[in-house]
């Protein structure tokens, strides 16, 4: 069991407010990632939470017991805390061979020779590596090393399991491999995981809930596919997304039945039943439409009258898939179309999409008001 809940978390560094007023509730179970650029906070989160860093107030739960009450300077050590930590750096002993890196925590605490070997054995399994067990880490590449410094965190079997950025020190495929094996190892060990990157792939990918920072401030903790299809704001979209999602200016006008939102895109009208809470009551406002480049289709013929006329400015076929990014009106939208295909500059093409699918936002507040369904 490992249930955190962090309530009105601020730590400065000097002068600098880096995390402010946190309020953040990760369940048992969970493989939450705390995702953002750099600078963000996610990583200051993560020492706040595993006792490397002090907050200057708030105060933090571990299965309901107190760990951090800052205005009684109440800290739980990390030795206290039932949790261990991956770093970026595999930060392995030279000298000692795989096994040795990986029982090291077991010796301290003093277990038994056998049970020391067991643990390590089905540490060393479940990442793959039992095959290296006499080797030294310099006879290891990278993603090897990596995959030990996992089975030393894991051995002890933690409660809690903290990585900051394990995998961005290794190459594309190896960073694949890795995902897949963290991804199997959460399933089968049901270790709560939090997890930091500012790879959105790496969090889409592997989590189960998503909490996405600015500037110290969360601003939205979701599941994958609701921080995809319902980002709460034009910051969330834009982070979220590879390629990124296409911004439409329009205007709306609001009443008790809708929304009818006019753009280069054509005019659309929604349901009241699809609008969030956010989304005005009545009246006119500027909105921005959020479409998702693989939302959009792509024909040479206008098959149908709701297609959008549009122009080729470019394509970028690569072999998987095909990037085409056209004009309409004055707007750039990129398409993203399974398979490689190619287009003339300047081609005349049509554009086909399902309303239902587009994000609408209010530009002046930035907020979603109106549903991906």
């Amino acid at each position: 069991m490992s249930k955190i809940v962090l309530t009105n978390v601020d730590k400065y560094y000097g002068k600098n407010h880096v995390l402010k007023n946190l309020n953040l509730t990760i369940e048992d179970g969970d493989f939450m990632t705390l995702l953002g650029p750099s600078g963000c906070g996610k990583t200051t989160t993560l020492r706040v939470v595993s006792g490397l860093e002090k907050p200057q107030n708030g105060f933090i739960h571990m299965d309901g017991k107190e760990i951090v009450n800052a205005a009684e300077a109440n800290f739980a050590p990390p030795s206290k805390r039932n949790l261990n930590l991956v770093f970026q750096s595999y930060a392995l002993w030279p000298h000692m061979t795989v096994f040795d890196n990986v029982s090291f925590g077991l010796k301290i605490r003093k277990e038994s020779s056998d049970v020391i070997a067991k643990k390590v054995a089905s540490a060393l399994e479940r990442m793959q590596i039992a095959e290296y067990a006499k080797r030294y880490p310099t006879e290891l590449s990278g993603g090897q090393q990596q995959r030990v410094a996992i089975a030393r965190a894991i051995v002890s079997e933690p409660r809690l399991l903290l990585l900051d950025e394990p995998l961005s020190n290794l190459d594309a495929k190896l960073r694949v491999d890795m995902r897949s094996e963290l991804k199997r190892l959460h399933h089968e060990t049901g270790t709560t995981i939090i997890y930091v990157t500012h790879d959105q792939v790496e969090a889409l990918t592997m989590s189960t809930k998503i909490a996405l920072f600015r500037k110290g401030e969360l601003v939205q903790v979701a599941p994958p596919l609701e921080l995809y299809d319902n980002p709460c704001n034009l910051y969330t979209a834009d982070f979220i997304g590879n390629p990124s999602i296409n911004f439409v200016k329009g205007t709306a006008a609001v009443s008790d039945a809708g929304m009818t939102v006019d753009s280069p895109m054509g005019q659309m009208t929604f349901d009241r039943a699809d609008m969030t809470p956010e989304a005005p009551k009545s009246g006119s406002a500027d909105v921005t439409l959020g479409l998702r480049p693989e939302q959009l289709t792509i024909s040479r013929a206008r098959d149908d009258d709701h297609r959008v006329e549009a122009h080729v400015y470019s394509g970028m076929p690569a072999g998987s898939e095909t990037l085409v990014t056209v004009r309409v009106g004055e707007v750039l939208v990129t398409v993203k179309e399974l398979g490689s295909t190619h287009y003339s500059s300047d081609e005349t093409v049509y554009l086909g999409f399902n309303p239902k699918k587009i994000n609408v936002f209010e530009t002046a507040s930035e907020n979603l008001i109106k549903y991906c369904v």
